[in-house]
């Protein structure tokens, strides 16, 4: 009784105030042709001067509160109606009955939980396709209110809401959705049989809820189904030879044990089971790994215990990033034809092998980082489609020299952070025997004409011998973080024409034996961290646009290398060096340039030295006009310098003239 008088309290209200309110003024609302814009305008009620043809109306972002049929009346020819970000509280029952044309119905971000509690239903929603709910608080049930009578519905959002389960009625109302949004949510249950009659069903969204497991997947029309971020320890399918439709499957961010049961027949192209906690790549794990889920879960495998062949040839990325597997058998990838992306990275992995029999000649992409690979081979005619190797972070010392010969397409090799050297190019002849050795534990990286791509940095790299990547187009090298590194003139020959990034951060390099000018096609150089006192000569034409010469012993810049740099380079890094203010103007005036950008000016400074004492200051503040006085005083003091030489000399050779003379006369008197 109360909750109707309410009703009655809220509905006389409204009409009253539309009685005795003053005739309005033009609306301050925008109009483009038929499409209506009154979104951010504080608005606490629907203006009434607005065209009554108009098909889209946009009320988001403002204060209404009570939607009834005094203020929509005027507009049931709409197709999209916009009431997001509000703080809507009540519905007129039957409001939306008339609008026959409204396709698109946006109530998120209001307050339909307190009318939820109401237990009316807006009435029926005959036209409407797309329906979003989202963020209004709703939690168990109240969705009824708003789906039982929506029979073309065919898009619903109801994320950021608080619906712990999901009910065999939820969606008996809107047997025609094809998706529905379900994600951030505290969802812990999911009757049997919620989803079984939307036959139209293709994309199902549960991420961000807390469902613990899925133990009879059987929703053979889905395409997309996302599970990430819940806490399921295990996604096992229905046991069954029916086809099904899925396309996609996102499981990442669960606490899963063991590789998930899928549907025997199935046209599965993406599987996400990143970060979780497998242990094995089997569905059922081992005896002692999985006696807890046998005994806690329904497992759905053949005879014999034994897990039921999965096929998925159509599988084209897999991620089985960040988990604990250990060992991955050839084996695994028998099914795995059309594979192109494979992730498994961040394992505890410490051998991996592909031979003749391995399916994986798609594979584009193959990341093994942050793994404990010690062992690493790749057979004869495998891997042919393979652009991109991702190794960094393992233990690999001794492997195969031809290891990387064997990757006809390969485009990029991420070596860092192992224990990799590298091959020369001719073997040296061994003293005993005469014959050619290969020296152990190094690869061979010359003459890989697809390799573009290079990272070695931090494998304790010494030295690199002469023509190293000879007949390797390499555009990027990274050769940064090899402390006592070598650098030889030739290192880089062959590498003229495409060179264009090259990377040598803090190697402890004193001196630097070759001319980057060579490099025509050199870009971006990073030589920060280093001992450098100088750079070498340059006698090109530099094609530098950013160079970092950070945190090195550099007094200045030889004149003719300035020359040179400065027709190109558009930034500079120079900060941490004992700069001289003064020795080398035109180096001043291209770090106080406009035109050359230098990131961290802030940090670089300058030395002179003023009454014997030495100075530092910001190389932005120091003018010509003050280096030309430093040069007056240290000419002044050369002068005096030079001038109290010259007298002493005089007066050395005067007393040595008076002395000589001296001796003759008194030997002349003795005679």
């Amino acid at each position: 009784m109360a909750v109707h008088l309410w009703l009655a309290v809220v509905i006389i209200s409204d009409v009253a105030a539309s009685l005795l309110r003053p005739p309005r003024q033009l609306s301050p609302c925008q109009v483009v042709q038929n499409d209506v814009f009154c979104n951010d305008l504080n608005l606490r009620t629907i203006p009434n001067k607005l065209p009554h043809d108009i098909q889209k109306l946009d009320l988001s972002r403002n204060l209404l509160q009570n939607l009834t049929k005094e203020v929509l009346l005027f507009y049931t020819n709409i197709y999209h109606l916009n009431l997001h970000s509000n703080k809507i509280q009540f519905i007129q029952t039957g409001l939306f009955k008339d609008f026959t044309n409204l396709k698109v119905l946006d109530l998120s971000r209001n307050n339909l939980d307190i009318f939820a509690v109401l237990k009316y239903s807006i009435g029926p929603l005959k036209s409407v396709e797309r329906l979003d709910l989202s963020g209004n608080g709703l939690y168990t049930g109240m969705t009824d209110y708003f789906l039982s009578e929506a029979p073309k519905l065919v898009n619903l959002s109801l994320n950021d809401n608080s619906i712990t389960k999901v009910g065999k009625k939820t969606f008996c109302g809107s047997l025609a959705l094809r998706n529905i949004d379900l994600h951030n949510n505290v969802i812990l249950e999911i009757e049997d049989g919620a989803f079984d009659f939307l036959r139209y069903l293709s994309e199902l969204d549960l991420s961000i809820n807390s469902i613990t497991c899925i133990t009879d997947f059987n929703l053979s029309q889905l395409k997309v189904l996302n599970l990430s971020k819940n806490s399921m320890e295990c996604f096992q399918t229905t046991d069954s030879d029916e086809e099904y439709e899925l396309l996609y499957l996102d499981l990442r961010e669960n606490k899963i044990h063991y590789f998930p049961v899928l549907p025997r027949r199935n046209k599965l192209m993406y599987l996400d089971l990143s970060r979780n906690r497998l242990m094995s790549v089997n569905t059922t794990g081992t005896e002692d790994e999985l006696e807890y889920f046998r005994d806690t879960f329904v497992t759905h495998t053949r005879s014999h215990g034994t897990s039921r062949h999965q096929d998925l040839s159509r599988l084209m990325y897999l991620d089985m990033s960040y988990n604990q597997i250990q060992n991955i058998p050839q084996s695994f990838f028998c099914s795995m034809v059309s594979l192109e992306h494979l992730n498994i990275s961040n394992n505890c992995i410490a051998t991996f092998s592909v031979d003749q029999e391995s399916p994986l000649n798609l594979l584009k992409t193959l990341d093994l980082s942050y793994n404990a690979l010690q062992n690493l081979s790749f057979g004869e005619n495998t891997l042919r489609s393979l652009q991109e190797l991702f190794l960094q972070g393992n233990f690999l010392r001794i492997m195969d020299s031809g290891t990387f010969l064997r990757l006809p397409s390969i485009r990029g090799l991420h070596l860092q952070q192992n224990y990799i050297n590298v091959c020369p190019l001719q073997p040296k002849p061994h003293q005993k025997d005469g014959k050619f050795q290969v020296p152990p534990g190094c690869v061979h990286l010359a003459f890989i004409p697809t390799l573009h791509f290079l990272y070695l940095s931090e494998n304790s790299i010494e030295f690199l011998p002469p023509h190293a990547f000879s007949g390797t187009p390499l555009m990027l090298l990274d050769l940064s973080l090899n402390p006592g590194l070598e650098i030889q003139q030739n290192v880089f020959s062959g590498l003229e024409t495409s060179l264009t990034h090259l990377s040598l951060r803090e190697n402890h390099i004193p001196e630097l034996n070759m001319d980057l000018s060579l490099l025509s096609s050199l870009k971006y150089v990073d030589l920060s961290t280093n001992k450098l006192t100088t750079l070498p000569f340059w006698n090109k034409e530099s094609s530098i646009e950013s160079l970092n010469l950070q945190n090195n012993s550099l007094v200045t810049l030889e004149y003719n290398t300035v020359l040179v740099l400065e027709r190109s380079i558009k930034t500079l890094y120079m900060g941490s060096n004992p700069l001289n203010c003064c020795i080398n103007p035109r180096l001043l005036d291209m770090l106080q340039r406009s035109d050359v950008v230098v990131p961290d000016i802030a940090t670089v400074t300058c030395q002179y030295t003023d009454n014997s004492k030495l100075v530092e200051v910001n190389v932005t503040s120091v003018t010509q006009e003050q280096c030309q006085k430093m040069d007056s005083k240290s000419i002044s003091v050369i002068v005096v310098v030079v001038t109290a030489l010259v007298l002493i000399v005089v007066l050395v050779v005067i007393c040595k003239l008076y002395h000589t003379r001296r001796h003759k006369s008194n030997s002349s008197f003795r005679a």
